[in-house]
């Protein structure tokens, strides 16, 4: 019995070590995705999801990703994270420990991103957000120094707070601005605390400061001082699913003076949600599809042929977060986290759908350019770039 029960053992201990060699012999890379297909914000969650797919199809379908004198399938393991904090971070570590990913992309939105981030930095596994632009996002909580293993394929709220305060007062002419924004979102705070200081800096003054808590969903209280405070213009920092309801709000109260926004707006859901409301405002984001390079025209076109529908800055940026990925990896010549960190964190020029970007060794924010987009006839128009 004692020898039958050994042998089974033996078995059993054979098949589970056959079963991890024959995995390193299937030459698999390993993604794990961290998306908003649920809660607050599917539309982002969404956009992510199929970017990310497509970036792992054409890999695959050109016979793998080229690592040294091999070719590796690629497999995505997409966790939703519900549009919540702590199922950011739970995703983060089942896709460590349990799917043995050798990178992470996503989440998009900071509020979830950083709960994530801080998963990935401990256990020494890249992560790179498309779309969290909070500073935070790529920064040791404790000692404000950049995180090893975290990146972003976007510009950071500083940058876009500058780039929105100078079009505020150059372009639109606007002396004195207003402001409107989610307190409890580290994005959306950090991106109205530096267009305020940026604005005031430049010759033009807030009038008005005004915050919310998510998921709030009457804002004629902050509205009505802003109307007594008679701003130029208001600048509104906030997600694409809040903006429609704060532009209504608004103009039941009569305000008639233009809104301007952030990347949060770059949601095709936007239009369908705010529709003429929002005809003729300006927003920050990260590239204009009417504008495109060539890398953005094919991506467009092959996202579009795909999915019958025109891809946002999500779903650029997340793909540009696998190009940046496979630019690492085919200059690591192995799998490994830690080389595959080292070969990211040395890219200095990728040419991606959003735009040229390189990092500087001991960032992992990239230096990059951005656009102003305008609202016009129901579709987002080019209007502007703006360069670091």
């Amino acid at each position: 019995m004692k020898k039958v029960l050994f042998y089974v053992v033996l078995c059993v201990v054979a098949s589970v070590l056959l079963s991890a060699c024959g995995s390193e012999k299937t030459n698999t890379v390993r993604i794990g995705v961290i998306a908003e297909l649920t809660g607050d914000m599917p539309a982002v969650g969404e956009s992510c999801k199929k970017a990310a797919e497509m970036a792992v199809k054409e890999i695959n379908d050109a016979g793998g990703l080229d690592i040294g004198d091999k070719k590796y399938k690629v497999e995505i393991f997409v966790e939703d994270n519900a549009g919540k904090a702590d199922q950011s971070a739970s995703a983060a570590q089942k896709l460590i420990t349990q799917q043995k990913v050798h990178a992470i992309v996503g989440p998009n939105a900071t509020r979830y991103a950083i709960p994530a981030s801080e998963i990935a930095e401990s256990s020494k596994v890249v992560l790179i957000s498309p779309w969290s632009t909070n500073p935070k996002t790529t920064l040791d909580a404790k000692t404000n120094v950049p995180k090893k293993y975290v990146f972003r394929a976007c510009f950071i709220d500083s940058f876009q707070g500058r780039v929105v305060a100078k079009f505020v007062l150059e372009n639109l002419k606007a002396r004195k601005a207003a402001v409107l924004y989610d307190v409890a979102s580290d994005a959306n705070k950090g991106q109205a605390e530096f267009f305020k200081d940026t604005f005031e800096q430049i010759g033009g003054k807030v009038v008005s400061f005004e915050t919310y808590t998510t998921n709030d969903k009457d804002f004629s209280a902050q509205l009505t001082k802003i109307k007594k405070a008679s701003p130029d213009v208001i600048f509104l920092p906030n997600y694409y699913s809040e903006v429609p309801l704060q532009i209504q709000q608004a103009k039941r109260l009569g305000i008639e003076v233009p809104f301007v926004g952030s990347d949060a707006w770059g949601s095709q859901e936007l239009l369908k949600l705010c529709g003429k409301d929002c005809e003729g405002y300006y927003f920050s984001t990260h590239y204009a599809a009417d504008a495109a390079t060539p890398a953005a025209t094919k991506f467009i076109t092959t996202f579009k042929s795909k999915y019958g529908v025109m891809p946002d800055d999500v779903a650029a940026l997340t793909y540009d977060s696998f190009g940046l990925l496979w630019q690492a990896f085919r200059k690591t010549n192995r799998i490994d986290r830690q080389a595959l960190r080292d070969a990211l964190a040395g890219i200095s020029g990728y040419e991606g759908v959003t735009g040229n970007m390189q990092f500087k060794e001991g960032s992992g924010d990239p230096v990059k350019s951005a656009v102003i987009l305008k609202i016009k006839d129901g579709k987002f128009v080019y209007f502007a770039s703006a360069k670091p």
